[in-house]
């Protein structure tokens, strides 16, 4: 079975386990290499260069430009972004919190293709620095089923690097140093929508000190944007927000590179009023999920990797170059995963795991060339069912532990 052949890794003798590791690095480090390659010799803007760190870089330079509250009116950013295109066809609208694009304006101080190896180095270094702190011998198992998300990542350009590094410092420092896991909680203030779980669990289980130190980031961040950009920024930011919703209630994005029950079930249906109810129904699975693993959950550990992985689960925006974030969570969960869950189920989680990530990636070679997001007609979206059966096997997992401690409890009762 595959968690037979993963799992076997772990055995190996520490040597034969690194050299594993180094030799997916590098292979890391190669698609990074090449993706600036290609930007030096065709283009920074050539189609099928990576849109998304492009959108990144056209923000960076607005924020020197003094006007980056444009970014947020989708037209307008359409067209800074097709004046450099060089014949790429593809969009990608602006909702980052100012924050973000404050954190991005010294790339554009550099050429497009450093300014990509730049930012891709530096989040990918912090990430496979906080995962191997995490995962510890796991560390080779855990790359080997991240490893689709990762490159689906490096590919497109995006930011999971960063909020999985982000994420890791959370779950690294939580209980030693709750003021640091405070601080990288609230930089996850660039994506937000992917630390309400995490900000459950710590309500949770009382992380007051963590919530507090949370809670200034994001004051602070804020009080600095506003000072920077002035509080129009704001405004233009919701602007793009509710613009962003109508976009995703007709389907106008990349559905196939979604991993949310939304995607999945507009695919589907075609129906935003039906995608909109099934994605509340898992999100609430989801949190009840951790509520259940807080309560009777295998270890504080297993639970904290719940939150982590529910993370991806709650919004209907989220996309598969997020799934660095759920390679945190395996290396959370797999200490306890081997007593409780079987062989075949944890085969199963880590097959729909790199599935999830990997599915959006095949889709993207298969359409190349093909009609553009709006032309094309909807593309299955079957990573949220992935992610949707990976919950259902953590659940069934908590409830298996949690009747084999009642069983426990009354035979030594007995």
């Amino acid at each position: 079975m595959l968690a037979a052949a993963l799992e076997q890794i772990q055995d190996f003798a520490p040597p034969r386990r690194a050299a594993y590791v180094r030799i997916m690095v590098a292979g890391f480090a190669a698609i990074v290499l090449f993706k600036a390659f290609r930007f030096f010799e065709h283009g920074f803007w050539q189609a099928g260069q990576a849109t998304d760190f492009a959108a990144f870089y056209i923000a960076a330079q607005r924020v020197w430009l003094g006007d980056v509250n444009l970014t947020y009116q989708f037209q307008l950013f359409m067209k800074m972004q097709a004046e450099v295109s060089a014949g790429a066809t593809s969009f990608m609208p602006w909702t980052y919190p100012p924050q973000f694009s404050l954190l991005l304006s010294p790339l554009a101080l550099l050429p497009g293709w450093v300014a990509y190896l730049l930012f891709m180095a530096l989040t990918l270094g912090a990430y496979l620095a906080a995962l191997r702190t995490i995962a510890a011998n796991n560390f080779a198992l855990v790359l080997i089923v991240t490893f689709p998300a990762i490159a689906v990542t490096i590919g497109s350009g995006q930011n999971g690097f960063l909020t999985g590094a982000l994420m890791g410092l959370v779950c690294v420092n939580i209980e030693r140093r709750p003021f640091l896991a405070g601080i990288a909680l609230g930089a996850m203030i660039i994506k937000p929508h992917l630390a309400i779980a995490a900000g459950v669990y710590l309500l949770l289980t009382q992380r007051w000190a963590v919530i507090a130190a949370a809670g200034a980031t994001i004051i602070l961040s804020s009080l600095v944007c506003t000072i920077v950009f002035n509080p129009q920024i704001w405004d233009a930011w919701l602007g793009g927000v509710r613009e962003s919703v109508s976009y995703l209630e007709g389907g106008r994005y990349p559905l196939f590179r979604m991993i949310s029950t939304y995607a999945m079930l507009y695919a589907a249906v075609g129906s935003s009023t039906a995608a909109v109810w099934g994605q509340a129904a898992v999100a609430c699975l989801a949190l009840g999920t951790l509520g259940l693993s807080v309560v009777r959950g295998a270890s504080p550990r297993f639970t904290l990797g719940v939150a982590v992985l529910t993370s991806v689960m709650i919004s209907p925006y989220a996309y598969d170059y997020d799934l660095p974030i759920v390679g945190v969570a395996l290396a959370l969960l797999l200490p306890d995963l081997s007593s409780l869950a079987t062989l075949r189920e944890r085969s199963l989680t880590y097959g729909l795991l790199a599935f999830a990530g990997g599915y959006g990636l095949l889709q993207t070679a298969l359409l190349a060339g093909g009609p553009t997001n709006a032309d094309r007609p909807l593309e299955a979206s079957v990573s949220g069912a992935a992610l949707l059966a990976v919950l259902v096997l953590v659940l069934h997992a908590i409830l298996r532990h949690a009747r084999h401690q009642r069983l426990t409890g009354s035979a030594i009762a007995g």
